[in-house]
């Protein structure tokens, strides 16, 4: 696979200015900031060494320079960075295979997540109508995500081909094929969202072959299996040898025993660590969207009645157990959604920075924004009420175990962004994520909540392809 250095994405332009090109640059004393912002490059690769050119999107860059600029210069020196840093360095595209296809790599990781690999090219698709190559390129993620599933529905994780790799020893089904086996609900999910938009947006329905009702069974058979009516001793089980608790299972590999209530298990979270209750309250809410789109596909392109009916009524059965599972009352907040249970009575009362949390649940899932429930849920997730939420000298927002104590992930400050209609609020966390870049021009995994330069994941496409989403949904529509 062509490989692109990290250093690549800090380049020349930034080494100019030192490790931090903003940091003497007093927030209120605008006119020297535009005149450093004025001298400073846009951190992409050398039009030569991108992967892919949208002329799209890079009209949408172009169109946005005068209006963020005005706002904050390095609003704009951050958008023009991140936005297109996932067709910049982490796609690639070809026809080897006769139709379209397309492998996406994380970032610095090189291999291909189900999850991030739709939410990486998500933001993109407003423009695949006005921008062939670009649909096409869309398109091929598709039909890669479909072979994927089929490889093994239980896997998070692929590589470009039967290679191997470091997690090869993992007590479980390991093939060649798999970067990781993590099994997770939402891995799962994210396919068929993205599939569902794209031939909303495009009206192609050329992507829902034999193999598309293929991937549909095998996902429904995933979610039954999982849904643990047959007791604890499912088709999947998972261990490690590991000094990270939160990266391997207990109890053999199965992990915490659930009761069989009609919600589905999920081994680990979208963060990739285990789940500790094994129902993931946020993950089960976009189960039941995603098998409602994968019903009216199998309903109205392939005529597959039955596949399309048994979706809805898993669909059902999860939504009434959420209901009736999945709701506690909080001392301080009232009705909220817990983040995980077990069916036996037993909630974990959190939230993780992933998506999908409990914060992001109106942009996944089908939950209104409006929602008292939600609300309140919301409310307790960014307090200190929640054992994930950090709050400091540099920024504040949620984070989870996988990046540890005091560690916020800036994607959480953007979907507390997407998730409210206070336009005040929306750019009360656009200003936060410009203060949380550590000054690289880039968004991270997770920062020190003390200090900003403490970060982990320079390169992470997923976290700055979303960033871009938001700043376009804010400022250009």
């Amino acid at each position: 696979m062509k490989k692109l250095a990290l250093t690549l994405l800090l380049a020349t332009p930034l080494a100019m200015y030192g490790n931090n090109p903003w940091a003497e640059v007093p927030a209120k004393e605008k006119k020297k900031t535009e005149a450093v912002c004025s001298t400073i490059k846009d951190l992409r690769p050398q039009e030569k060494d991108r992967l892919f050119r949208s002329d799209a999107v890079e009209r949408q860059i172009q169109e946005l320079q005068d209006k963020l600029t005005a706002i904050d210069p390095k609003l704009f020196w951050m958008f023009q960075n991140c936005f297109p840093n996932t067709l910049d360095t982490t796609v690639f595209y070809s026809r080897e295979s006769g139709d379209d296809d397309t492998f996406v790599i994380t970032g610095d990781i090189e291999a291909m997540w189900l999850r991030d690999s739709a939410a990486q090219v998500w933001p993109y698709l407003r423009y695949i109508n006005e921008d062939e190559p670009l649909r096409r390129l869309i398109r091929g993620v598709i039909l890669r995500q479909i072979k994927c599933i089929l490889i093994d529905p239980y896997a998070n994780a692929f590589n470009n081909g039967p290679t191997g790799g470091e997690w090869q020893s993992d007590n479980t089904k390991m093939k060649l094929e798999l970067h990781e086996r993590k099994y997770e609900i939402d891995s799962l999910c994210y396919p068929i969202r993205l599939a569902y938009a794209y031939w909303q947006k495009t009206g192609d329905a050329t992507i829902f072959d034999e193999k598309w009702v293929q991937a549909v069974r095998e996902i429904l058979g995933v979610f039954q299996d999982q849904q643990n009516w047959n007791g604890p001793i499912t088709n999947y089980k998972f261990t490690r040898r590991t000094a990270a608790m939160h990266d391997t299972r207990s109890n053999s590999g199965y992990g915490h025993p659930g009761k069989p209530c009609g919600l589905i298990a999920s081994a680990f979270r979208p963060s990739d660590d285990c789940s500790i209750f094994p129902y993931l309250v946020p993950s089960n809410f976009f189960a039941v969207s995603v098998l409602r789109k994968a019903a009216t596909i199998l309903n109205d392109v392939n005529k597959e009645y039955g596949l399309a009916s048994d979706c809805r009524r898993m669909a059902t059965q999860v939504e009434e157990a959420l209901q009736k599972y999945a709701i506690v009352e909080h001392p301080k907040y009232g009705k909220i959604y817990a983040f995980e249970v077990d069916g036996y009575g037993s909630a974990l009362m959190m939230d993780d920075s992933n998506a999908p949390s409990l914060l992001c649940l109106p942009y996944l899932t089908d939950v209104e924004i409006d929602d008292p429930i939600y609300q309140n849920t919301r409310k307790f997730v960014w307090s200190e009420d929640n054992p994930y939420f950090f709050r400091g000298k540099a920024g504040e927002g949620i984070g989870g175990p996988h990046c540890g104590l005091n560690k916020p992930w800036p994607m959480s400050l953007v979907m507390k962004a997407f998730t409210t209609n206070d336009r005040a609020e929306k750019e009360w966390c656009v200003q936060q994520i410009l203060k949380t870049d550590g000054g690289t021009g880039f968004m991270h995994e997770s920062f020190n909540k003390d200090d900003a330069t403490d970060f982990t994941r320079s390169w992470f496409a997923w976290a700055n392809t979303l960033f871009g989403e938001l700043v376009v949904d804010m400022y250009a529509e």
